[in-house]
């Protein structure tokens, strides 16, 4: 990282970061990284045999807690500008790069009921804009996380202004492309539905549970959440971020986040909380993603009609029948990207966990007798950098290249339908995959409510409520062996007030300690809570520390 500006090694920085501002607001391809729409192209009349997949329904209400509050940038000193529904009121605290947006309950609105005695599951998800209005300040949260533009210590004091230029440039085309697909992100809507869906499977494992949404770039942003179930009096807190595999760029910035609040708020001195990092290797999400792989192969795209017709029916003899047919199309895996340097310097797991989580859906249809072939990409880089190859919009043509004719498209990191599953996948990768002479496509649905996947998320909380009687602390007790490594995580953090931390504009970035400080530590002070650690937590900060 530079740390000078004088000179020619200056003038380098203030070049390269000219370039990479130019770069960001200039470039059309990728912009929909983390949930952001380019223009959308006009379709042609296509050829290809596919399956759309519905857009969610909206329902009335839908735009989230306090999506009638104001927003303002404390940095940049402007004033508070309303947001989408307009209103306004107070608010809990402030996180890292984020809109300040503050939200009164409605007159007439009952205080919250008690209820301490159920466990709060807090769902961890990106966010997205509830109207055509929210865009820009949506793109504003968005570009102020250091996490997504991670900018020279010298230039960090630009984060809010550049931001502020990103947003205001980006946020015509962007607006075009969430008006093709109804004028808002559906994510917030299936989010609720499967906070909702998830209380219901808890409940019949015995658990009673109450589950809030927490966004981290829209409304009903995490603080929101926080006070929320703060309220209701809960005693015990499940985190649970919706992303099947851990990035310091998706979980790990919303678990930093949720770290500054906790720390701030003197009342999580009350609450034992526990957070479920990753689960991608779940045997439930597992057969859950495999299952809707099947669906697709088996579906009217690459099978006769009256045949397919009966395999849904339930028809055993014409699925056996039909599984050679079913095996020949390319199952196409597209996970979001990701920047090299995370994974080569910040030591991410996400591409581990991603090449895992295909070698496991692979693994499981290989089971029940699919001999597909197979390939994984990513999509939706941004700017100039090196991002996570290959690429999806260079395999596809490839894939064409190759002969491939028949092609279902997995969306393997998103279990929500939003910008990048219906206007990048189905729009743009669909045309360019008939360009490529692909006559044959068929795009598996998100996980949205399905039950299998659900039911495995209900699991992962039920195995996480032990670690909330701190296990880690009566090991210790008890004399039974646990890593030093841990131990050292306990009492450094126990005493956090004299951890040499870095500013807060300043801990993020391509560097061993910002591995450290994004990575093992806040992983390890949010679990702190609870003094209870995941085994799969335990694994992540070894492999982060080595």
């Amino acid at each position: 990282m530079m740390e000078g500006t004088g000179g020619a090694r200056g003038r380098r920085v203030r070049g390269a970061a000219l370039a990479l501002l130019l770069a960001l607001v200039r470039g059309a391809s990728g912009w929909r990284a983390m949930g952001l729409p380019v223009a959308r192209h006009v379709p042609r009349a296509s050829s290809i045999r596919a399956i759309a997949t519905p857009l969610p329904e909206r329902r009335a209400g839908s735009g989230g807690v306090g999506s009638g509050g104001q927003v303002a940038d404390e940095r940049l000193g402007t004033p508070p500008r309303p947001a989408a529904g307009g209103g306004g009121g107070g608010t809990l605290g402030s996180s890292v790069g984020t809109l300040l947006a503050t939200t009164t309950a409605p007159p007439g609105v009952a205080e919250p009921a008690d209820k301490s005695d159920s466990v709060a599951i807090l769902l961890l998800n990106l966010g997205g804009p509830d109207s055509l209005d929210a865009v820009e300040p949506f793109l504003y949260n968005l570009f102020s996380d250091p996490e997504i533009i991670s900018l020279p210590k010298p230039l960090q004091f630009l984060q809010g202004l550049i931001a502020f230029a990103i947003a205001k440039y980006r946020a015509p085309a962007s607006r075009v492309g969430y008006a093709s697909i109804g004028g808002a992100s559906p994510l917030l809507t299936t989010t609720r539905e499967q906070a909702a869906a998830l209380e219901r499977a808890l409940g019949a494992k015995g658990v009673k549970a109450c589950a809030y949404v927490a966004m981290r770039y829209w409304h009903p942003f995490t603080a929101d959440a926080v006070r929320e179930l703060l309220d209701a009096k809960h005693r015990e807190l499940v985190i649970l971020p919706l992303y099947p595999q851990f990035s310091v760029s998706t979980s790990g910035s919303s678990l930093r986040v949720l770290e500054d609040i906790f720390y701030a708020q003197e009342e999580f001195a009350r609450v034992q909380s526990i957070v479920i990092p990753a689960w991608y290797n779940r045997p439930g999400y597992v057969t859950a993603m495999a299952r809707l792989v099947e669906g697709q192969l088996n579906s009217a795209v690459f099978l006769p009609a009256e045949q397919a017709a009966a395999i849904a029916a339930g028809d055993a003899r014409a699925k056996e029948a039909a599984r050679e047919a079913a095996s020949a199309p390319h199952v196409f895996f597209s996970a979001h990207g990701l920047p090299e340097k995370y994974v080569s310097e910040l030591g991410d797991p996400y591409q581990a966990q991603t090449e895992a989580t295909v070698t496991l859906v692979m693994a499981q249809l290989r089971q029940w007798g699919y001999t597909n072939e197979h390939s994984l990409a990513y999509q939706s880089r941004v700017g100039p950098v090196e991002w996570l190859r290959p690429y999806t919009d260079e395999v596809i043509p490839e894939l064409g290249a190759k002969g491939v004719k028949q092609l279902c498209v997995v969306p393997v990191s998103f279990v929500s339908e939003h910008i990048e599953t219906l206007e990048e996948i189905d729009c743009e990768y669909r045309e360019l995959a008939e360009e490529s002479g692909i006559t044959q496509w068929a795009r598996v649905p998100a996980l949205g409510l399905d039950a299998t996947f659900i039911d495995a998320l209900a699991d992962a909380v039920v195995e996480a409520l032990p670690g909330l009687k701190t296990p880690t602390v009566r090991a210790i007790n008890e004399g039974t062996p646990v890593s030093l490594r841990i131990i050292n995580d306990l009492v450094a953090l126990s005493r956090k007030e004299e951890l040499k931390l870095a500013p807060r504009r300043q801990r993020y970035g391509f560097t061993d300690t910002a591995e450290r400080i994004n990575g093992r530590i806040a992983m390890a002070a949010i679990s702190l809570f609870g003094l209870g650690m995941l085994p799969s937590l335990v694994e992540m900060l070894r492999n982060l520390r080595q």
